[in-house]
Parts: structure tokens; sequence; C-alpha cells
């Protein structure tokens, strides 16, 4: 049995309930969003903080019975094909610790009743950086059911370092988590969503049983269970338009993603993907690029697209992100980021 399904089988009893008919009927779905935040109510950050007031507004959109907002375990379970969920669920994590977590937003999710997942690089915490929270207080969210995610040991830009550095951050990371919190984490967040192929064969070798990136999209299995996206939210980018389209986006099923690695050789580089057979209606799809970058996008045949830039990303992270309209004004969204070394 490998590590990922073992796990979630573990997991199973404490997500045991019982479902009246209806819900039953809900629970049919294997894809979940995940919602991404950093820092609350610090304008002082704007591309990595949430105003208090656009915060509030996802809060309460949230409440609306057609959601669901769940444990990210449950969510896991799903992607995985073990145990079904309902349509429209919704998972939020939060990445780096920051004050404002404990301080603002905990006390609303707790509120709520509204579960969530902090994803930590340890050495802020060991260091007692100004700004960012202590492990007396990550024991209490934890105390409280909050699931502690890895973010490795210091927060690297990880596709640059060697093989002996990627085992150095993640292994020191986990000892770490032990000795404060009495486990090492499963669940891991890829610091500034950026990683290659190396790195995230070393995840998987180290115990994490799915990894996330910050690229948008739906989760569902046929994106990997290590390159799983999320919703960032942040000053620009978490108005109400923005935070519905990703609430209730619908995934985009793939197979043959090309290229591979995010870390691309090639600059622009020839992406491609097929769509599943399980997608319908297929409707048109339109991708678009950051850098102010056109693409082009083709269909050969019923199900491949392929995507070519009308230039090269800049050095950093370029994003190709390509939506489809579904059902019920809903949207299909496949998002995809790219670093250029």
């Amino acid at each position: 049995m490998n590590l990922i399904l073992s796990f979630l089988l573990s997991i199973m009893p404490l997500f045991a309930y019982s479902q009246t008919n209806a819900n039953k009927e809900a629970s049919n779905v294997n894809y979940a969003s995940f919602i991404m935040y950093h820092r609350f109510g610090d304008s002082r950050y704007p591309s990595t903080n949430i105003k208090k007031e656009q915060f509030l507004k996802h809060i309460n959109e949230l409440l609306k019975p057609k959601y669901n907002v769940i444990d990210i375990k449950r969510a896991l379970l799903a992607i995985n094909n073990i145990e079904p969920i309902k349509d429209r669920s919704v998972v939020i994590t939060i990445d780096d610790a920051y004050s404002s977590v404990y301080k603002y937003a905990w006390p609303i999710f707790k509120k709520y009743n509204m579960p969530f997942t902090l994803f930590i690089s340890t050495d802020v915490i060991d260091n007692k950086t100004p700004g960012y929270m202590s492990w007396e207080e990550i024991r209490t969210l934890r105390d409280h059911g909050v699931t502690i995610g890895s973010q490795t040991k210091s927060h690297p830009h990880m596709f640059k370092l060697n093989k002996e550095k990627i085992i150095e951050e993640l292994s020191i990371s986990n000892k770490r988590f032990i000795d404060e919190i009495g486990s090492a984490p499963k669940i891991f967040a890829y610091p500034y969503g950026e990683y290659n192929l190396e790195v995230l064969e070393q995840v998987k070798l180290h115990g994490f049983v799915a990894a996330f990136g910050q690229h948008s999209g739906v989760a569902h299995k046929s994106l990997g269970m290590y390159e799983l996206p999320r919703f960032a939210m942040n000053e620009k980018y978490g108005d109400m338009d923005r935070f519905l389209l990703a609430v209730n986006a619908l995934p985009m099923p793939i197979s043959d993603l090309s290229p591979k690695d995010p870390v691309i050789s090639i600059n622009p580089p020839s992406y491609g993907f097929t769509l599943s057979n399980k997608i319908e209606p297929k409707n048109a799809i339109r991708c678009f690029a950051n850098n102010g970058l056109k693409a082009d996008t083709k269909r050969l045949g019923q199900n491949r697209i392929e995507i070519r830039l009308n230039g090269p990303f800049l050095k950093g992270r370029g994003r190709i992100n390509c939506t489809m309209a579904g059902n019920k004004n809903r949207w299909r969204w496949l998002g995809r980021q790219f670093i250029v070394n």
C-alpha cells in the first residue's frame, strides 16, 4: 500500500458522519477549490495581504449553504477517489504563520467553525522573528484542530538548491516539527510555489502525501498529488468577482502535460496537455499568460491543446491560465507556473 493511500485510509474515521439522502446525493465529486492567504489586515505588504473588509466578504460568502468548507484531509480523501465530497467544497490554507493569522483570522475561523491549514517554515518561528507566530501559538491552533503543514526550514527558492540542501531543508524542519508539535506534517507547500522534479521527488521521499503550489486551478487527481493548485488571495486579486470565480470553479482534468518540469530550459515553453474525455461539454478554451504575453491556443483534434506564446517569459515566475465555460455559468480553470532561472 503506498504512502498516500495508507495515510488517507488512516484518517477516514475522523470524517465519518451520517448524512441525509439529499446530502448523499450531493456528495459525489472528487475535486475542491483551495484558497490561499498569507497576511490579514497588513497593507504594508499588498502582494501577500488581504484587507480585513475583503476577508470578511469572503467569509460571509462561504457561510452560504451552497458552500462546504472542509478540512484539508477530507478534501484529499475525495481527490484520491476514496470518499466523495459535495460540489463547491472549499479548503482554506494560509502560508507563513504571520502574527495576523493568530490575532485576527483565527478568531473569525473559530467563530464560524471553519477549518484551515497553516503552512510553516520553522526557522522564523525558532528565531522568534517579529511579525510571526510562536510555537506556543502554533500548538494552540493545533489543539483546536488546525492542520499544520510544512513549508521547509528556511523558505528558500528550492529549485536553486542541490539535492543535499533540499534534503537538509526537509529533514531538519521535520525534526523541528516533531520536537515542537509531536509529529512531522504530512502536507507540504512549496515556498513561492516553486519546485522542479528533483524537489518534488524529495518531498515524496520525506513522507509527505500531498504538496501545493501557487498556481491557480481546482485541485483534482489528474494534476498529481504533488502539484496541486491553490487560488491566491491578496489585495489586488482578492476582490469578490475573483473570489466567486474561484470558489465556484470546476476542474479541468488533463493528461500528457508538457513540459513536465516547471523550471523550463526553453523559453518560451511549448506548453500542451490533453483534455479528459470526461469533460462535457467541451467548449472553447482560452489561455492567458502574464508578462503581457499573448497565448495562441490551438485544439488538435477533440482533446489536445497546444499553447504558444509570442515571446519569452521574464526571469522569475511565469504563468499560463486556461479557462473553459462549464455548466450554469461556472468556469473550468487550469493554471501552470513556469520558472525561468
